[in-house]
């Protein structure tokens, strides 16, 4: 690869480095040669586009079904119906302060180059990078993991109701065949990575409507056809103490049904990762990041609101002995329609229509997935570097679409043997992820709060405190979410997401200090000449 020099060396004659790139060409490719990168990828995404590659990995269809249990655990519609503009709130702000780096720095690499070129001047930038970048990639391959397999125990759900449900004799898959049904997933995923990004574009806007569709189907349908509706005064003021955890203390219990809410909110850097094949990438890039998540906290929160209106026995829809095993929003599906109609064959409609959406997500969750992978071996950070950065004839980064498949399929092999083991490791999805956002913040902030240069869209004076709301706001999840979620705490109970998050930790300090210090320079540039 032609030029290895660090990035850094470029920042300094910026004019230069248009200038031997070719001055005639547009402006994103102008502006992708100033950061020191040849274009390799196709230009193709308009702002809607990127958008909805973002949206589609928000996705509240998939966040909020798959965790809509915890939520009823953990302080049921009180948690749910005001945690969810609590977390909003933060994680709105979360995505400015990442929009505003976005539009100084629109590349694939993301987060980690944004942490390269913010400590450069204080020559931090190759181990801010090196730190940034593992957990940022390691934290999506977790989502990528955590969305399939959530989408295979849905898959074993809709088949257990079709067949009888849970007393009535139906088929409940092994977790041998949840694992092929993720693997099955992931398989599909990649094949549809490996097609050029105009068909990846119609796909994202396809799954961009059909999650919104879907949700304002869902919110409507559900409580509509149900026989018997919660109140008002049930839905927004009744609080869930009763839970298996033996937890007590409210505040406690609502700081937990959080987790619905923040786990849904996660994957927007997706729209920084595409930036080198959106157009106008410094000003649709960051909007991307701002309008997939407001959009999604919207259409989210009226989610909620219609689905709990159709909820009345909130211990019966927890139970493993329901018809759905314990799949409390299948549950409440299931009972809605059958409750009217004699049979939950609606129900397991609208099951399906959660899974289409869960698919989209999974499938946009590699594609973000991939440019990671794109840009952190471009740059050298990877093992087998060269074999990760090379794009195929349709300008496809084919090999890094293929790498992401595969260890998310590893990633959710634990699960054979503990579903412990499995939790801990998809743990790093949300808190690893928020941890990868808050690091360039942070380094905005601080070390580079002086010599910031903002792009075309831009927080003007209040990016420093936008920034400092932001990172608090990250230590204060990544303590929360640390908590044990169970007492008495045994090892079968343990919350090992601090584990999980400080061993990658451990690993990423100790490589850098035992191997990468010595060769890893940062994001270096392929320019030739």
């Amino acid at each position: 690869m032609a030029g290895q020099s660090s990035y850094s060396r470029l920042a300094g004659d910026e004019a230069a480095v248009i200038s031997a790139a070719g001055g005639d060409d547009d402006y994103d490719a102008k502006k992708l040669r100033l950061l020191g990168y040849e274009p390799q990828l196709k230009r193709n995404l308009s702002l809607f586009s990127n958008f909805s590659v973002t949206f589609s990995i928000i996705s509240v269809l998939t966040g909020t079904t798959t965790l809509y249990g915890t939520g009823l655990e953990f302080g049921g519609p009180v948690a749910m119906v005001y945690g969810w503009p609590i977390a909003d709130t933060f994680t709105i702000i979360v995505g400015l302060a990442m929009a505003e780096i976005c539009s100084a720095y629109p590349t694939s690499g993301g987060l980690y180059f944004w942490s390269a070129r913010l400590c450069s001047e204080r020559c931090w930038g190759p181990f801010a990078s090196w730190l940034t970048g593992w957990f940022n990639i390691v934290g999506q391959w977790a989502v990528t993991t955590s969305v399939d397999f959530s989408l295979a125990q849905l898959i074993q759900v809709i088949i257990l109701l079709s067949t009888g449900g849970n007393n009535g004799g139906g088929y409940l898959a092994s977790k041998y065949v949840v694992i092929a049904f993720h693997a099955a997933i992931l398989l599909s995923h990649a094949l549809i990575n490996s097609l050029p990004i105009s068909w990846l574009s119609f796909f994202g806007q396809f799954a961009a409507a059909w999650n919104m569709l879907g949700v304002f189907v869902l919110m409507i349908a559900v409580p509509a056809v149900a026989t018997e509706r919660a109140s008002a005064k049930f839905v927004f003021t009744h609080f869930n103490t009763d839970n298996s955890a033996g937890i007590h203390s409210n505040l406690y219990i609502f700081v937990l049904g959080l987790l619905m809410s923040q786990y849904t909110l996660t994957g927007y850097d997706a729209s920084a990762h595409m930036t080198e094949e959106t157009k106008n990438a410094d000003r649709n890039g960051p909007i991307g990041i701002i309008s997939a998540i407001g959009i999604s906290i919207v259409v989210g929160w009226g989610y909620i609101l219609g689905i709990t209106f159709a909820v009345k026995d909130i211990p019966y829809l927890l139970s493993p002995d329901n018809e759905a095993g314990g799949y409390a929003i299948a549950e409440v599906f299931y009972l809605a329609f059958k409750s009217r109609y004699g049979s939950g064959v609606g129900g397991i409609v609208c099951l399906g229509v959660v899974a289409v959406a869960i698919y989209f997500c999974g499938m946009s969750s590699v594609t973000s997935n991939s440019r990671m992978v794109y840009a952190f071996s471009r740059d050298g950070a990877m093992p087998l570097s060269p074999v990760w950065h090379k794009v195929n004839k349709h300008e496809v980064p084919i090999n890094a679409v293929w790498l992401s498949a595969f260890v998310s399929l590893c990633m959710a092999l634990p699960s054979l043997g503990s579903l412990v083991a499995f939790q801990a490791m998809v743990s790093i999805a949300t808190i690893g992820l928020y941890i990868a956002y808050a690091l360039p913040i942070f380094f905005r902030v601080t070390l580079a709060r002086k010599h910031f240069v903002p792009g075309p869209f831009n927080l003007g004076r209040y990016g420093v405190l936008v920034g400092w709301v932001a990172v608090l706001w990250v230590v204060t999840i990544t303590v929360l979410f640390s908590l044990p979620v169970t007492y008495p705490v045994t090892k079968d109970t343990l919350n090992y997401t601090p584990v999980a998050v400080g061993g990658l930790f451990i690993l990423v300090l100790t490589s850098w200090v035992v191997s990468a210090r010595h060769w890893f320079k940062g994001p270096v540039t392929n320019l030739s000449g």
